[in-house]
């Protein structure tokens, strides 16, 4: 879609509505990276929009200098699908929580990413509910005490990466706010793959589950818990200490030195489906936690889109029976007050 593109600058996809959000709220850092994102694509303003449910991240049309609207509980990704759909040659954001997408709207999530339509859906993750005062959301990890858990949560937390996979998305990635040129760096990407791209955000929410990434935050271990993937590099995190290698199917950390170099660390390849379900594992469900968390761009191999073979169907069916009379259609033998 990309058109003429336009000279912004980030300042120019700020509204003139107050953003509201809780002191302290990493949806500041992904409201600001966005807007740079966005600015760099070129894109012209009139050609953008930004569709939400609800929930605190949904605010977000509100604070962005472009189309957008704010839908219902679930349904930004049914919303999304619809206007692409008819205005294929816009570029189209999602923003949703998890409690949002993957509760409520997970169904039309997963039908949307199979399809592939060109969208770019971005899911702030801050395992909690956040807008309705802080119960547990499917993110939320196992004894968790919320106040809909005052015991601990027991439900088997959702892993959106492999939930997203498992649906059939060509474009799946992981970012932080904490990590603000990671996150345009992503954020860009999502934009430049035709098709649907699914970006996890993690997101601290001072109030209700402060500090829920600490592990991948603070200073003082975040190294040793984060994995920084990039396409072709060997996979090496904790400063390079360690690493990750493949023992046949099954992925090992291993310590580099006495005789273990870069070189033997499994390479990233984003266009290998199994290698990120290897790499979405890791994850504390599935008792991986001696892993560390994987961040960037997990997989990435694009293929056509819903929009395209919809609009190739059409042009073959005009080509083949004529332009239609719509009038003729209504007054047809087929309606049900023909004579």
């Amino acid at each position: 879609m990309r058109k003429n593109k336009t000279a912004y600058k980030a300042k120019d996809f700020a509204s003139e509505n107050e953003v509201k959000w809780c002191p302290g709220c990493g949806d500041y850092a992904i409201l600001k990276q966005v807007q740079s994102a966005v600015a760099e694509s070129g894109v012209p303003k009139e050609d953008i929009v930004f569709i939400s449910g609800i929930g605190c991240s949904s605010r977000f049309p509100y604070y962005m200098d472009t189309y957008g609207m704010h839908g219902i509980h679930g349904r930004a990704t049914a919303i999304a699908s619809g206007f692409k759909i008819a205005a294929p040659d816009k570029s189209v954001w999602v923003v949703t929580g998890d409690g949002d997408s993957l509760s409520i709207g997970g169904n039309h999530l997963i039908h949307l990413l199979r399809r592939n339509i060109d969208t770019n859906i971005l899911l702030f993750n801050n395992e909690i509910y956040g807008l309705t005062k802080g119960q547990y959301s499917p993110t939320s990890p196992v004894g968790l005490k919320t106040k809909s858990s005052p015991q601990g949560v027991i439900d088997h937390s959702f892993n959106p990466l492999s939930l997203a996979l498992g649906a059939g998305a060509a474009y799946v990635a992981r970012t932080i706010d904490r990590e603000p040129r990671h996150m345009k760096q992503i954020f860009k990407s999502a934009d430049e793959n035709k098709g649907a791209s699914f970006v996890e955000i993690y997101q601290n929410c001072p109030v209700f589950n402060d500090g829920a990434f600490n592990a991948y935050t603070d200073r003082s271990i975040k190294e040793e818990n984060s994995l920084f993937v990039e396409h072709g590099k060997p996979m090496m995190f904790d400063g390079g200490k360690k690493g990750i290698r493949l023992n046949g199917l099954k992925a090992e950390v291993i310590e580099l030195g006495n005789n273990l170099t870069a070189e033997d660390c499994l390479k990233h390849d984003e266009t290998d489906e199994v290698l990120a379900q290897i790499l979405a594992g890791f994850f504390d469900n599935d008792k991986q936690a001696e892993f560390p968390r994987v961040f960037g761009v997990i997989y990435c191999k694009p293929r056509g889109t819903y929009e395209e073979a919809l609009e190739q169907q059409i042009e073959e069916e005009i080509a083949s029976k004529g332009q239609g009379d719509l009038d003729a259609l209504i007054a047809g033998k087929n309606t049900w007050w023909h004579n």
